[in-house]
């Protein structure tokens, strides 16, 4: 009872599957794609766990064997034409940010409340786990496409990168299916802030 739907939907736009995470553009777009606890069929970032990576530095020795919550990498259509805007350039493809998913019609994205569901008509359900940092790996493919342009994408995409997500449940996910999101209470951490003074 604690997660409640919402009235926001959001709309499937591009499906991809990176299969070779050392090639930067070995991205495939795809219309539909199986979905299962380990994420997309096929994706060189999916498994039940991974090796901690320099995100989870503060926590872990990178390396560590740890739960793979990085299994799906969402972005938003409509943040990603904010980001390019404010760039300069016509628009950022979804390889370039190495995204999985790419959906239209859920407002300021990247903000959802970790713990959130996207839950889609056809029955596959995905746990938004934390907004996805902006770092400079997209921003040098950017770079390489549009001189001079790519080294502005990390601050201008803070709070716009997207979200990594995890598979609650499986099935198939298709271009054109629309998500309800399902959001957990949105609370401060107040003894956190305190100690932080």
């Amino acid at each position: 009872m604690i997660l409640r739907p919402t009235s926001i939907t959001g709309r499937v736009e591009c499906l991809l599957v990176n299969r070779d995470r050392e090639q930067d553009f070995a991205v495939d777009r795809i219309d539909e794609v199986s979905v299962t606890y380990a994420g997309f069929e096929g994706e060189a970032h999916g498994g039940l766990t991974r090796p901690s990576c320099v995100r989870v530095k503060r926590q872990y020795p990178v390396g560590t064997e740890i739960r793979n919550t990085r299994q799906i990498s969402i972005v938003s259509q409509e943040e990603m034409a904010s980001v390019a805007s404010t760039i300069e350039i016509p628009g950022i493809e979804p390889e370039w940010v190495w995204a999985n998913l790419v959906l239209s019609g859920i407002p300021d994205f990247t903000l959802v409340p970790p713990s959130s569901r996207l839950i889609f008509e056809n029955g596959v359900s995905l746990v938004c786990d934390m907004e996805n940092e902006p770092c400079r790996y997209p921003a040098s493919l950017i770079e390489q496409k549009h001189p001079g342009k790519g080294m502005g994408f990390p601050k201008a995409a803070i709070n716009k990168r997207g979200v990594t997500a995890w598979v609650e449940r499986e099935g198939m996910l298709k271009i054109g299916e629309t998500c309800t999101l399902h959001i957990p209470p949105q609370r401060i951490y107040e003894p956190a802030l305190k100690k932080r003074g």
